[in-house]
Parts: structure tokens; sequence; C-alpha cells
């Protein structure tokens, strides 16, 4: 979308599709702009394959629809487990990226549930039922109508993307890349019962040179369903302080 010399890079997290930023790019300037928005594998418009969906498969399968769209510098936006997809990316190609905002990203350590959550969200790849309890325990200020958009988007994703992209983003396992992130990094945190402001500080902010913290309160784990119109605002204020090389 969009014809700018600045390429960005948008990367959904688990059990959704690219679908997932609509709301945020429909209040986006895309002056000067160009966005990437892939569809994950197993997710949306994208193949379904049996397996393949750990997290350097997946971090390589971004890479690759950048290099396809001819992009060699961009700026990185992920959210939950793409915002491990995107550190991942930014610690492969650090002379590529100009910029990493991570949404409620889950940190490259990994975020381990408690059993009955983990059972809970590993197995609900055929489930209506279970993922609106998860979108429940998530969310804190979702509309119905995204709440169906949502649920919609999820009941199309693999259940083997579903039960192997959740192990995969529990485990992490790649802290240790994080010291090759040069790009500015913006790390956002909002009312996520999951991921708190004060975790992301210093399992993400903390690790990488350039990233800091903005806390956004009310929203849950989507600010970009929930509050669309200001995480925009955060993300646009990002880009324009952000120096495209």
């Amino acid at each position: 979308m969009g014809d700018g010399p600045r390429t960005v890079v948008l990367v959904h997290g688990w059990m959704v599709s690219g679908a997932v930023w609509d709301s945020l790019v429909e209040r986006l300037d895309l002056t000067g702009l160009r966005l990437v928005i892939p569809d994950m594998r197993g997710t949306g418009k994208s193949d379904r394959p049996k397996t393949g969906y750990g997290l350097e498969t997946l971090a390589s399968d971004v890479l690759a629809v950048v290099d396809a769209s001819g992009a060699h510098r961009f700026t990185l936006v992920g959210h939950s487990m793409g915002g491990q997809l995107v550190q991942w990316v930014a610690s492969e190609v650090p002379d590529r990226v100009d910029g990493v905002v991570a949404l409620n990203t889950v940190p490259a350590s990994g975020l381990p549930l408690p059993p009955d959550a983990a059972g809970l969200f590993r197995t609900s790849g055929s489930s209506r039922e279970q993922k609106q309890t998860i979108l429940g325990l998530a969310c804190k200020q979702l509309s119905a109508e995204s709440l169906e958009a949502l649920l919609k988007d999820s009941m199309d994703v693999s259940p083997e993307c579903t039960e192997q992209v959740f192990d995969a983003w529990t485990a992490g396992g790649f802290a240790e890349r994080l010291a090759a992130i040069a790009a500015p990094t913006l790390v956002v945190a909002t009312d996520d019962a999951f991921l708190p402001p004060a975790f992301l500080r210093q399992a993400v902010v903390a690790p990488i040179r350039r990233a800091r913290l903005t806390y956004l309160p009310g929203p849950g784990h989507y600010p970009q369903v929930e509050r669309p119109e200001e995480t925009a605002a955060l993300v646009s204020a990002f880009l324009a302080g952000s120096a495209a090389a």
C-alpha cells in the first residue's frame, strides 16, 4: 500500500493474519510511505504447510517478502509474536533496518504460560469458543464488531500454524541476538495483563541499546484494534522522528 520512498513492514502475531492491521492502516498518513503487510504462512492468503513454523523460519519468511518487494532498507512494526519476529530480523540484517516498533511484543526469550492457559491457547486452532475466551482475557477495549472480525480472521488460520507457532513464541530462545540490533526501537506497552509495562521494560527494552518504552493506557493486547487512532499516532510520531536512510 502506498508508493512512497520509505518501506514500512507490518508483521502480525499469533492466531491472526495481516488483516489485524486494517484499522491502524486506515488511520495512517501514507505520505512518503510504502507499506508491506505479509500474511505469515498458515494465515490469510498464504499457503498452509503442515510444518515450518519455527521463529527462524517465520522471520526468514518476512525477510523474503521484503526482498521480493525490492526494499533494501526498511522499518519494522511488529505486534505480539510479530514483535519477536521483527527483533529477529533487525538482529539478522541490522544494516538494513532504520527503525523498529514493537507493540505488546513477546520477548526474544519467550513467554511461558501457566499450564491451564497454555492448554487453552495451544489447542484453540479449530475452536471459536476457545479463541473468544482468549480474546476476552487479552483485550480490554474491543468492540463487538472488532471482536467478530478478529474471530473470523483467526478461524481461517490453520490448526498446525496455531499449535506450532504457539510452541515457538512461548519458547523464544534468541535473547543473545538482541545486542546486534542497531536501529532506534520503540516498545509500546499497554494495560495488557500478559505483558505489563514493567516486564517489557526489563525483558525487551533493557537488552536493546537504542530502545525506549512508551505506555498507552487503556487497551489490552491488541492496541492497533482496540485503540487504532492512538496507536497510529504513536507509529506516525516514531516514523516522523526516525530518519529514513
